[in-house]
């Protein structure tokens, strides 16, 4: 056996514990990876600098440094996801539907584990706590498989769960990094079929891709971030740069960030100056259609390529639009399904707007960087689904589970 198919052993029978232990047992496993990692956040800082320093030497975009970076703050704000995770409701074992049948058969849905699922991820050491204790509440077994960017911080942070699993009681097995950072692990981890139930991608859209066509593993897939905000001819302008400059410029290396601005033509002239100052605070690059770059001089040319570009950098494109119509148009022709967003004051295009935009999370009057799981009280979350089978949005404890039907009868025999 190779070692991967070690780990999918072990990973397959540590599934099978968890998958009955109590909710206590999982919920002080939880506390304590909530405390410890706290309490070792030096160390945790520590092995992040070496990740650091190498993605420096490396050329790494700062926005990309960005994501790999742990601090104290950060830390305290993963393990508050730990927390709120175990605070929820366990939905293993829940009954969700039960019905009686004419012949008497009372036949029930109940919420079972996925089994063990793993997690494909790119330069972002806080997916290893989140995925992890996500797959741990809900029964799940996880084997993470992250990039060589953030090995230093995932192993350190794999170390400290494994070691709590252990104190806690359960397999230190049910959490597991894949310590072979190459292309060759993640196409061996794709073909696991006989250990992994299920494989969620989580990073840009080359891997996703990669994961989704070379994958015999079934695969839940979480997309990238090609994002909208679209500025109706209504809108409140201090509204409107407000959401804008939060949406682009807190943190544009995430996938909830906007990479597109649509602006009504009956405002542009007005509005795109106002926004261009605002945005100039971080030098953020434009890239514009025709009637944009005649009201922003410095805009550069966009490309059609550009309008399906997730950027994960200080750069936007942005199309002057006719009316709400053009702007559904465009933003479900070009968008990732991941999340979109208008402003205005008229609530009947509101309506429209979350009507007719074909995406995981639609938007009124409100930035996009609230698309998380900790955000909409899931705790913390293992991606965002942009797919529309078993799982959209963001994806926390219920949407890893499957479920099952069970059936009691006083007799029943089929006629």
């Amino acid at each position: 056996m190779t070692e991967l198919e070690i780990m999918g052993a072990k990973a397959k029978k540590a599934a099978s514990s968890l998958a009955v232990a109590s909710t206590q047992m999982k919920n002080d496993a939880l506390m304590l990876i909530a405390k410890t990692l706290v309490e070792k956040s030096d160390a945790i800082i520590e092995a992040n600098s070496v990740d650091l320093k190498n993605a420096k030497e490396n050329g790494v975009r700062p926005q990309m440094i960005d994501r790999l970076t742990l601090t104290k703050e950060r830390i305290e704000g993963i393990a508050e996801g730990v927390r709120q995770v175990a605070q929820l409701k366990d939905p293993i074992g829940e009954v969700i539907e039960m019905v009686k049948r004419p012949n008497g058969l009372i036949i029930g849905k109940q919420r079972v584990p996925l089994g063990t699922i793993g997690i494909i991820y790119e330069a972002r050491p806080n997916v290893t706590v989140d995925a992890a204790v996500l797959c741990l509440k809900a029964g799940n077994s996880a084997i993470l498989r992250g990039g060589k960017e953030a090995f230093h911080s995932n192993n350190a942070l794999t170390i400290i769960m494994r070691e709590c699993l252990k104190k806690a009681g359960l397999s230190e097995d049910c959490i597991a990094l894949v310590q072979d950072t190459t292309r060759e692990s993640a196409t061996e981890l794709m073909q696991l079929t006989k250990y992994i139930d299920v494989l969620i991608p989580r990073g840009g859209k080359g891997l996703i891709r990669s994961v989704v066509e070379n994958a015999k593993v079934p695969v839940i897939e979480t997309g990238m971030g090609n994002c909208h905000l679209y500025i109706e001819s209504e809108a409140d302008f201090d509204m409107a740069l407000d959401i804008l400059f939060n949406a682009k410029c807190q943190r544009p290396s995430v996938c909830n960030a906007i990479e597109s601005l649509l602006v009504d033509e009956e405002i542009a002239d007005k509005f795109l100056p106002l926004a261009k100052a605002k945005l100039d605070a971080k030098n953020v690059e434009w890239r514009g259609c025709e009637k944009t770059r005649a009201i922003i001089k410095d805009a550069k040319e966009a490309t059609e390529e550009d309008y399906y570009t997730e950027y994960n950098d200080y750069i936007i494109s942005v199309k002057i639009v006719k009316d709400i119509d053009e702007a559904i148009e465009h933003i479900n022709e070009h968008g990732s399904g991941h999340s979109e967003a208008i402003v205005t004051k008229n609530y009947f295009k509101v309506q429209k707007f979350l009507r007719e935009i074909d995406a995981a999370c639609v938007y009124a009057n409100a930035s996009t960087r609230f698309t998380d799981g900790f955000e909409f009280g899931l705790g913390a979350e293992i991606g965002i689904s942009t797919q529309k089978m078993h799982a959209r949005g963001p994806m926390g404890l219920n949407e890893i589970t499957s479920i099952k039907y069970i059936i009691y009868g006083e007799g029943q025999i089929r006629k």
